[in-house]
């Protein structure tokens, strides 16, 4: 486990992720000879907002230039984060916020929807959701006409690739999932969209 930020990796390091991210597997040439090996892995990645670290927090304590944080940002280039099927941002917590305890779902019942989830999903279609080929995505990730118009209005405004278009189809399928629907409902899509970068 790598525990470096991603931006911290020189850019060509990087891009050569988008082979496997993408395929699964990785080609290697050499000379005369070629080699292609399995590489199926879940990347975990993450990054701050700036190169201090502290631009958009409540104290306002970055000193960054617009330009420096552009650059930074500019490490990774939009077809490696076309390929990272979810982008969360975590805001820093003020200091009032941090005594506050609010009632979530336990990992034990976070466990067992996942696992019912998973289980579904090899019942239906013999893999995960993440395994899905266009063809199959076609087949279980079919929309509703409301679920539909909300996707198409969203590759519209975001000029989002066929590739996004796929993987958050596949995301939407699998919060179905989770929450035990048969359909992919509007509310699963904008839940998926949600999880995409748009400022690239």
């Amino acid at each position: 486990m790598v525990k470096s930020k991603m931006p911290e990796f020189d850019r060509k390091v990087l891009e050569v992720l988008r082979e496997p991210l993408e395929s699964g597997h990785i080609t290697i040439s050499r000379a005369a000879r070629q080699a292609t090996f399995p590489a199926q892995f879940q990347l975990i990645a993450a990054m701050n907002p700036c190169p201090c670290g502290y631009y958009g927090h409540y104290n306002q304590r970055c000193r960054c230039t617009p330009e420096q944080i552009l650059r930074y940002k500019n490490k990774l280039s939009g077809p490696l984060l076309d390929r990272i099927d979810m982008n969360i941002d975590v805001p820093a917590l003020k200091p009032e916020e941090l005594g506050q305890h609010q009632a979530s779902e336990s990992s034990e019942n976070m466990r067992s929807r996942v696992m019912m989830a998973r289980q579904r999903q090899l019942q239906r279609q013999h893999k995960p959701n993440a395994g899905l080929g266009p063809l199959e995505i076609s087949t279980f990730c079919q929309l509703g006409e409301q679920a539909s118009h909300l996707l198409q209005t969203a590759v519209k405004k975001f000029s989002l690739s066929a590739r996004s278009y796929h993987r958050i189809l596949k995301v939407s399928r699998t919060i179905a999932d989770l929450a035990g629907s048969e359909r992919i409902s509007d509310g699963h899509i904008a839940e998926a969209l949600q999880y995409r970068r748009y400022d690239y």
